[in-house]
């Protein structure tokens, strides 16, 4: 096809461009159907961004405790247990709440603070100026393996347990690279 003008040679190739792409997509609609739907490891470009896992997927039967911390809880308040957990960067921080001498594990709620205890005692808990709330229910008392259990079956980032051979608070999360982390107080 030949044009007299420029102009007319850019319209022609324009409306033979858009022929070939609505001749396409009739194709692709016909075979596929209307939107293509990813497969099981597949992404595309219109799918909505899935949220990543925090950690690395590893296979559950692959996971083992590869972190153990002990260290002796520092006897903190509420406001000095916030502030150690985000000056360090952490979701949640293990002490011994000052007012209620009870192993304790701080952490995020939306833009608020929640508080687990062994024993909750909120009527002990200091007040300051970080607004806390206090879990009503006590620590599980279970084992590492029950603990595991209870974090796989709940989907947490982290589990506070009562131990059942220390009869002391612990925590077990998921590390970055799929294992377990456990945080035990030193005896």
């Amino acid at each position: 096809m030949a044009a007299a003008t420029t102009r007319e040679a850019v319209d022609l190739l324009e409306a033979r461009l858009k022929e070939r792409f609505e001749r396409i997509a009739r194709h692709w609609e016909g075979i596929r159907g209307r939107h293509p739907a990813p497969g099981p490891h597949e992404w595309r470009h219109d799918a909505a961004p899935r949220s990543p896992l925090p950690y690395f997927p590893r296979a559950v039967e692959q996971r083992e405790v590869v972190r153990h911390k002990s260290f002796a809880l520092d006897d903190e308040t509420c406001d000095e247990a916030a502030f150690d957990m985000e000056l360090m960067d952490y979701d949640f921080h293990l002490f011994t709440e000052s007012g209620s001498r009870v192993d304790s594990v701080i952490y995020r709620s939306g833009d608020d603070y929640r508080l687990a205890q062994l024993d909750p005692r909120p009527e002990a808990v200091t007040q300051g100026s970080v607004p806390v709330t206090v879990s009503p229910a006590p620590a599980p008392m279970t084992t590492v393996k029950g603990a595991i259990e209870r974090l796989e079956l709940t989907g947490w980032p982290f589990v506070f347990f009562r131990d059942e051979n220390r009869n002391r608070g612990c925590v077990l999360y998921h590390r970055y690279d799929g294992h377990y982390g456990l945080i035990t107080p030193a005896t």
